[in-house]
């Protein structure tokens, strides 16, 4: 108790000296966390964006020409044909598991008084595998619906609160009437469609067109970035035929492979992570160079004390031990509050910039989800700073406890 009141008055005759160290061990920590928490809010959204899509699958877009061919200008509107959906599952069975399409129309659904303005996406029953839908009631789309072409409809179950519908209930889509058969739990800040089975949508809304509507399937055996892309040329290139577009445009279809996006994201998430450890290292590099400086300085200024402290009985291991304490209480102290502030920074960049989306146009994303730090993390980070503070403050401390209290008196 003697030892902290000693460090505790030695502390308020010097409250400038204190107050740097202080700041320089708190702003290294704040930092620290601050990055590394905004870094983990950006991976995390990334993260819970790609668990929402099955990584071995693919959809398949038709889009417009890049090149010239054949006669035929660049610009040419590409739409997916019965004809491509065949080519999918036949010609490329080695590779292609189990092939599906969607041909998605807007839609106004309604339940007696109550109603919706929504997507209705026709879709096969791998849809749910390709795209992670959850059922929470009911069922989705099955071989059955697809094969009679039934008026079934899943629904969000936000869908269901807002229309009072339950499994069962009938609700009219446009002008016919589909039976709810699921709900199914809608992603936060994700598209909500009402699913249908593909052959009634497409009898419906797609009758007088040879549009197909988009292209998804899943696959085996491309488990290197070179198998993918190897593939995507030749699936290209075999659907550009079919097109009469350029063997070489890249634009005319459009593939969206999972897989690679996958890839290309562990690779972004690994380069993130790696600089904000290096800027975050530094940062604290720099708060324990001002804790060492501040350190070196005080025992420097202390020589006087300690020569007196000597010559009225102090033992070397008392000086240094009054040392070693004041800096683990002050930076133990002062890291604590930075870790505090940190952690307070981050949950507000949660509650304003957590709640941001971004449109894709083919779904909504948020772009900060979660930027926590582990305590342990925080806990390392803060011990580092002690034992930097710690070992700068000791190698002068030693020279000064061994000095003779005769010298130590005549230091100014």
């Amino acid at each position: 108790m003697e030892l902290l009141n000693e460090i505790w008055q030695t502390a308020r005759r010097n409250k400038l000296r204190t107050a740097l160290t202080g700041f320089a061990v708190a702003w290294g920590i704040f930092m620290l966390v601050v990055l590394l928490g905004a870094g983990n809010g950006l991976i995390n959204a990334q993260l819970r964006q790609s668990s929402r899509f099955l990584s071995s699958s693919m959809v398949v877009f038709g889009n417009w020409t890049s090149k010239p061919y054949q006669g035929l200008k660049e610009g040419r509107d590409i739409r997916l044909h019965q004809k491509d959906i065949d080519i999918t599952s036949q010609e490329f069975a080695g590779t292609v598991d189990e092939v599906g399409a969607q041909y998605r129309t807007s839609a106004t659904i309604s339940l007696g008084q109550q109603y919706i303005a929504t997507s209705i996406c026709g879709v096969y029953p791998n849809h749910t595998k390709i795209d992670k839908v959850e059922i929470l009631d009911g069922r989705f789309i099955n071989q059955i619906d697809l094969k009679d072409k039934r008026k079934v409809l899943v629904i969000s179950n936000k869908q269901a609160d807002e229309l009072k519908a339950k499994i069962g209930s009938y609700v009219n889509v446009g002008n016919f009437a589909f039976q709810v058969v699921g709900i199914y739990k809608e992603q936060q800040n994700g598209r909500a469609d009402g699913f249908s089975s593909y052959s009634t949508i497409k009898s419906i809304y797609g009758a007088n067109t040879d549009d197909a509507g988009r292209i998804e399937f899943t696959f085996h055996g491309l488990t290197t970035e070179q198998a993918n892309n190897d593939f995507e040329k030749d699936y290209r290139r075999r659907l550009n035929a079919e097109h009469q577009a350029h063997p070489e445009d890249e634009e005319a279809i459009w593939i969206w492979n999972r897989f690679t996006q996958n890839l290309q994201m562990e690779q972004g998430i690994d380069i993130i992570r790696t600089f904000l450890w290096v800027v975050g290292l530094f940062t604290l590099l720099s708060g324990i160079v001002g804790v060492s400086n501040i350190m070196l300085i005080t025992v420097k200024e202390r020589t006087h004390e300690f020569g007196i402290r000597k010559a009225i009985g102090a033992r070397p291991w008392n000086i240094l031990r009054l040392i070693i304490v004041e800096s683990v209480i002050i930076t133990t102290f002062f890291g604590y509050i930075g870790m505090v502030l940190g952690v307070m920074a981050n949950e507000y960049m949660d509650a304003t910039l957590g709640h941001n989306t971004i449109d894709t146009g083919l779904f909504k994303m948020t772009i900060f989800v979660n930027p926590t730090v582990g305590l342990d993390v925080c806990f390392e980070a803060t011990m580092v700073m002690v034992l930097a503070g710690t070992i700068a403050g000791l190698i002068p401390a030693f020279k000064a406890s061994r000095i003779r209290p005769i010298e130590a008196l005549r230091a100014e």
